[in-house]
């Protein structure tokens, strides 16, 4: 997992301001004059007879099920640098994949075109996997709509020009200037992105989805008699352009000042084994490293997870609750639905200590007789969708976050973190600490920085002893690598007590 930008950005947890007005699903629905998904088939130049030929080429040689998958996403970044908007681009990415599953054998093709030639000839590539030679059945098709958008917009990011974007980077280069007179560098970027989804699969579903995303992202170098220390703050979120505000450019400000400042101060600490206490917020990529990845159900279907036969059974302290959550608003791992025509939901992952459930995309959920959890996501329409987290967090537990820093003698508290990673099979996984602090004797003390902390899922889990009543999501720009695939992610937890890991730090 990492948080891609121009300096392996993140961001800590407040949220953006949004502008009045009303909150609409997106462009191609904002008249009202038809349903989403018929503005949809029009926006991408096919009809409900092109769909149904498609599908039926699809699954011609016997497959179980099939799904066509459209998508045109647009991405627009500007960035600023020595005082000066310097760069800009935009890129348009259109096509569309159809998926064949016949047993446990998937058959996936796509085009980046959308003619009727070309879907059917996919399909039909696709459909290659089946052999049983029976034709599926004639369908029609229902529309499907979410019990709630997580994600509307009040200003599409379309409406908005280059020109408009600038002064969000100018106020925010200037701001972060007018702090600290330390300051000698400031990087700014703005990234959009939207993708209009149109699905159908064989059950006879269809939908459309309007997919918002914008990352704020600023860097500052700070000199202090004559070193350099660097640092960073960011935001990502489902909104549209209402997102960007004076209140927001002011959280950033200060906190990339505030967090670069700190860095003067820190020192590396010794290494070895010691109790950490894990921040509120961003320490949510303890969840997503050391259990998220082994809960995803591909990993425990193929019998390569370390949680593999832990399903139902008790795997850490009873006060201890794991979501993986698809429906929180505006979240930057908010599903509408998922890549496979599931709703978005909150599923728990541990409940009071016991695993009750893996992400599961539609094959792993008949593999296991189960209801998908609206986790088969894709990066895009050249990808099938696999089971991936969406907002992974641990529920509050019931003490204050001074009360466990108290019953640490030795150890760190992890505050700010970037990468991670993690081995699915061992379980084994390490993560980057920007920035924390030494607890010593119950009380933070002395800043510390640039640490590795280094553990094993299952072993961290059972070692939790101590969760707070603080729970927080970090809305920074988390983006999670599986299988070649890159998808939005969001993470979080309250400040929580782990007995021991592995701290690399100095001799």
């Amino acid at each position: 997992m990492n948080r891609r930008d121009f300096l392996r950005t993140s961001g800590l947890t407040v949220l953006g301001v949004v502008a009045g007005g009303a909150l609409v699903r997106g462009p191609l629905s904002r008249e009202g004059k038809q349903s989403a998904v018929a503005s949809a088939m029009s926006h991408f130049g096919v009809t409900e007879a092109d769909l149904k030929k498609v599908m039926a080429a699809a699954l011609e040689k016997g497959g179980d099920y099939a799904d066509l998958y459209f998508e045109h996403t647009f991405n627009n970044s500007v960035s600023l640098m020595d005082g000066q908007v310097n760069n800009c681009s935009s890129n348009i990415d259109f096509g569309m994949g159809v998926r064949v599953l016949a047993g446990d054998q998937t058959g996936y093709a796509y085009v980046e075109g959308v003619t009727l030639d070309e879907m059917l000839r996919a399909a039909r590539t696709a459909a290659r996997i089946a052999s049983s030679g029976k034709a599926g059945k004639p369908m029609s098709f229902k529309e499907k709509t979410p019990e709630r958008d997580y994600y509307a917009v009040v200003t599409p990011w379309e409406e908005i020009s280059l020109k408009a974007k600038i002064p969000y980077l100018q106020k925010l280069n200037d701001k972060v200037f007018s702090l600290d007179q330390r300051v000698r560098k400031v990087r700014a970027s703005l990234s959009d992105q939207t993708s209009h989804i149109l699905f159908c699969n064989s059950e006879g579903i269809i939908y459309y989805d309007y997919r918002p995303m914008v990352s704020y992202m600023v860097s500052c170098v700070m000199e202090e008699n004559g070193r350099m220390e660097n640092n960073y703050a960011a935001r990502s979120y489902r909104k549209g352009f209402e997102f960007l505000s004076d209140d927001i450019i002011e959280v950033l400000a200060r906190e990339v000042v505030d967090h670069t400042a700190i860095m003067f101060k820190a020192v590396k600490p010794k290494g070895g084994e010691l109790p950490v206490v894990m921040a509120a917020g961003g320490s949510g990529i303890l969840l997503h490293e050391a259990i998220g990845h082994a809960f995803e159900a591909d990993f425990n279907r193929k019998n390569t997870s370390i949680f593999a036969d832990q399903l139902n059974k008790k795997v850490c302290n009873e006060r201890i609750n794991v979501v993986d959550d698809g429906t929180i608003p505006f979240n930057r791992g908010a599903v509408n639905f998922d890549d496979e025509g599931v709703e978005g939901q909150k599923t728990y992952i541990v409940k009071e200590g016991v695993l009750t459930s893996f992400l599961h995309d539609r094959i792993s959920a008949k593999y296991y007789g189960v209801a998908p959890t609206g986790n088969g996501r894709r990066d895009s329409f050249r990808s099938i969708p696999i089971p991936r987290m969406r907002a992974t967090y641990m529920e509050a537990g019931n003490v204050s976050e001074a009360d466990i820093i108290s019953t640490v003698k030795n150890g760190i508290y992890a505050y700010q973190f970037t990468n991670g990673q993690v081995q699915i099979g061992a379980g084994d996984f390490t993560f980057f600490v920007k920035f924390g602090y030494l607890i010593e004797d119950g009380k933070l003390t002395r800043p510390i920085k640039d640490i590795n902390i280094i553990g094993n899922g299952p072993k961290a889990l059972a070692d939790i002893t101590m969760v707070a009543s603080n729970e927080q999501i970090d809305n920074g720009t988390w983006t999670c690598g599986k299988d070649g695939q890159s998808c939005p992610v969001t993470c979080g937890m309250p400040s929580a007590l782990v007995s021991k890991l592995t701290v690399g730090g100095e001799n």
